[in-house]
């Protein structure tokens, strides 16, 4: 096997003999060089002529040499052969130009000025948290091209040592993969090598948490206005905390009963809805709708383009502070667990499926764009449907056993 470990890199701009050759035009087919060197122990050494990418965007052609291992190990046929395939690569310019930008150059230079224009501030806001945390820690100073999938690997690997979850190894190959994605876009790099790393999940699953209907009337006693019609809405509706807290009047039709989901809201910024199947128009109850008439009349914020909920002054209520100051205490108070805005997002869909409705049905009303989403996720079973289960099941199978019980059982009373 070949030895590629050892590898000599010679810029010309470091030897005066070589700097004259660097300004004159070279040929783009080239056959490479192959020699020997050492005395005691003969190495067989290539030699090529390859296109470097500067940190400035020019290209630059070098000269590198590279140690393929013994002589009484590897044939001179062998050593031909690996010159003949690394020749070929570049004579048919199957390979771009090697960068010599660091990894945490490139994502302070061309990564994080740009990177706006594609994702949304939450979605750059957690990205640049796992840069700053793991990434750029690790791997910051190496070379751009010569980021490997084994050195990716590792920095997964030691993060599981250190007991992060499966999680946050998933955001950190997902931070790898965009950065190094958006290198290759650049023309850094000929493939991503965060493509195709696969993460197990390790420990028990832990299913979200929910409130049932009993736990939720319980709740709504204890919270203030605007966080009381807020959770009955999300309840009801299903409906993310940023759609709820970007839905506009001209988007409520309470004549015929539906809401248009056409917006988000998060991180002070409004935007599309998270997926195309989030846009979407649902029905709301009667219930609902009489609770929206109600809420329009206490607020002062009624016009086609201001906000269902929001400050007294019209702008959009932060998520973090109303769960904060309102809800969290308020789950505290009844002595129930703290559940998250999400939560009420499993509520409604858990209740869905209690009321017997199908899952593409469940899918459509919260938008989802995979079947499988609305299937795993958000099908929970409360413990009365998980009882009336087994007794169905019961019946079915053994029916004629219980009438004849209950038979023998009249007969002895008789």
């Amino acid at each position: 096997m070949l030895d590629a470990s050892a590898t000599i890199i010679v810029d010309a701009e470091r030897g005066g003999r070589v700097s004259r050759k660097e300004r004159m035009t070279r040929p783009r087919y080239q056959e490479g060089c192959l020699w020997t060197r050492g005395k005691r122990r003969k190495m067989w050494v290539v030699r090529w002529r390859e296109n470097v990418l500067q940190p400035d965007g020019s290209v630059r052609r070098i000269q590198r040499a590279e140690t393929l291992g013994p002589v009484s190990k590897i044939t001179r046929q062998q050593a031909r052969a690996f010159l003949q395939d690394k020749a070929a690569t570049i004579n048919l310019c199957q390979r771009r130009p090697r960068a010599t930008i660091s990894l945490e150059e490139f994502i302070r230079a061309e990564w994080r000025p740009n990177v706006a224009l594609a994702l949304k501030r939450s979605t750059v806001k957690y990205y640049g948290y796992q840069l700053d945390r793991h990434i750029i820690p690790a791997l910051g100073n190496c070379s751009l091209y010569d980021i490997s999938r084994a050195q990716i690997e590792a920095v997964l690997s030691d993060l599981r040592q250190k007991g992060h979850a499966s999680g946050t190894l998933r955001g950190v190959r997902t931070t790898f993969s965009a950065v190094l994605q958006s290198a290759m876009e650049r023309g850094y790099l000929d493939k991503n090598p965060a493509h195709g790393i696969r993460i197990r999940t390790t420990g028990i699953r832990v299913d979200p948490r929910f409130y049932s209907p009993a736990q939720v009337r319980q709740l709504l006693p204890e919270l203030t206005e605007p966080c009381r019609t807020v959770v009955q809405f999300a309840v009801l509706t299903g409906l993310r905390i940023g759609e709820i807290l970007a839905l506009r009047w001209k988007r409520v039709d309470l004549l015929r009963g539906t809401i248009q989901v056409a917006e988000t809201y998060s991180d002070g910024e409004f935007g599309p809805p998270k997926t195309r199947s989030s846009n979407r128009v649902i029905p709301i109850s009667g219930f609902l709708r009489d609770l929206l008439e109600s809420y329009r009349g206490s607020t002062n914020c009624r016009g086609p383009n201001d906000l269902v909920f929001c400050t007294p002054s019209g702008t959009p209520l932060n998520q973090k502070n109303l769960y904060n100051r309102v809800l969290a205490p308020a789950c505290d108070r009844i002595e129930q667990p703290r559940v998250s805005w999400h939560s009420f997002r499993h509520t409604h869909a858990t209740l869905l499926t209690e009321v017997g409705e199908s899952i593409k049905t469940a899918q459509s009303l919260l938008g989802h764009s995979d079947l499988g989403t609305t299937l795993n996720t958000y099908s929970h079973v409360i413990p009365d449907s998980q009882r009336r289960a087994v007794e169905g099941v019961t019946k079915v199978l053994f029916s004629n056993v219980l009438e004849s019980e209950e038979n023998a059982q009249s007969g002895k009373t008789n």
